[in-house]
């Protein structure tokens, strides 16, 4: 991956936003992302589709849902620069963060 590559995938607000969230929790199902970013599943899905065709995130099916993390083969230097955004600019997807922490507090997240 180049960092153009890299750059071009995450140049659109979902998918940044969606990485960011994923990174700091290790891990987010679709419905975790759908709460956070108050989108529904189908285009929180067609996002994460770019995501997994550019080898960000990976996908495991559990049940009626799909898990994401970070791709483990992504090289380092992009880990290290998404933890750094993610840590740098938490005001940038917090608003996110705390949208799906309070749907999990009221059981609504999956």
């Amino acid at each position: 991956m180049t960092p153009l590559q890299l750059f071009k995938c995450l140049s659109d607000d979902t998918r940044l936003k969606s990485v960011l969230i994923v990174s700091t929790l290790k891990e987010a199902c679709v419905c975790d992302l759908m709460d956070a970013l108050e989108l529904d599943q189908p285009k929180v899905s067609r996002h994460l589709a770019e995501l997994r065709k550019c080898d960000i995130v990976l996908g495991e099916r559990r049940g009626k849902w799909v898990y994401y993390q970070l791709h483990p083969e992504l090289p380092e230097w992009a880990k290290d620069m998404i933890a750094q955004v993610a840590q740098n600019n938490l005001d940038y997807f917090s608003t996110a963060l705390d949208k799906l922490k309070h749907a999990q507090s009221q059981g609504t997240a999956c």
